[in-house]
């Protein structure tokens, strides 16, 4: 018998931004380790495997004892990615763990995972939290996410969202969308293989391939933040933070 829940972290080396991002060096562990360590003190979750395209990321997670598989180099998406590896895993959840999440919350991912365990008929989950400045909400490398009433997404955006208008309303800084997803382990075999969207081309965001395929995603909004790691200003910021909270 498989686990019930696994975190699958995709970890590709070649990057826009930051070439190398899953090694880069913080506080004297790479990323991949940082992120890794994390999942694996997740509630819920069973078994972590990193899924990525190039030896030296594997080689790093070997060294320091943790479980990779070499994917193919072609995938477009991080989804794709961890789809190879979970359609050979006999699991029933698959966490999206994405490798830039250094300082990743372990109560974040179980907090994502425990709606598909109540819940057999959602096929995916994710997490928000809020925006707490100007510069993060007009950030486009920071995406925005709305919800009905019920916490399930309308949509994302690399906008501000929503519309901040000047007499008040709609008032505060929105919610920002931390890429981190959950989903039934079917659910995920069948997204990935469907075609990609309008939206979901313009905006260069996958998930809302799910919802213009008419998908729900429940969102569940968390206070903790989190730094994703997309340029070489947040891996600084990354390393600041990690050092602060080092023992003295």
């Amino acid at each position: 018998m498989g686990a019930r829940v696994v975190a699958i972290i995709p970890a590709r080396y070649e990057s826009t931004r930051l070439p190398g991002k899953p090694l880069a060096d913080i506080a004297g562990q790479p990323m991949i380790q940082r992120v890794y360590e994390r999942a694996a003190r997740a509630p819920g979750v069973e078994r972590v495997v990193v899924a990525t395209d190039d030896a030296r990321i594997r080689d790093a997670v070997a060294q320091f004892g943790g479980e990779a598989t070499l994917t193919r180099r072609e995938h477009r998406t991080g989804t794709d990615r961890i789809a190879e590896v979970a359609a050979g895993l006999d699991a029933e959840v698959i966490v999206n763990v994405q490798g830039d999440l250094p300082l990743l919350d372990p109560r974040m991912v179980g907090a994502a995972v425990a709606p598909l365990l109540d819940d057999a008929g959602l096929p995916m989950a994710t997490i928000s939290t809020p925006i707490r400045s100007r510069e993060e909400r007009d950030n486009p490398n920071v995406v925005k996410v709305v919800t009905d009433r019920d916490g399930y997404a309308l949509y994302f955006s690399r906008s501000p969202l929503p519309y901040q208008r000047a007499d008040g309303v709609a008032a505060g800084l929105g919610h920002k969308h931390i890429g981190l997803y959950v989903y039934r382990r079917d659910f995920l075999l069948r997204f990935a293989g469907l075609a990609a969207t309008p939206l979901e081309q313009a905006e260069q965001l996958e998930q809302l391939r799910a919802l213009e395929w008419g998908f729900r995603i429940k969102v569940i909004a968390v206070e903790t933040p989190s730094i994703e790691v997309d340029t070489p200003r947040d891996l600084e910021r990354a390393r600041q933070e990690l050092a602060a909270m080092a023992p003295r």
